[in-house]
């Protein structure tokens, strides 16, 4: 059986509960989204798989 997780989704879902239940954390969130998304880039892991 193969599972595929991406993680793009999976770390904006993450952000997006943190920014609902704690909204004065929003810049850090999107920087630490930024930074997390362009490391994966950068190193060509758009997915994962299980």
């Amino acid at each position: 059986m193969t599972f595929t997780l991406s993680i793009g989704p999976l770390v904006s879902l993450i952000a997006g509960i943190l920014i609902l239940v704690m909204p004065r954390l929003l810049s850090t969130i999107v920087a630490l989204y930024l930074i997390i998304m362009g490391i994966l880039g950068l190193l060509g892991m758009h997915s994962l798989k299980f």
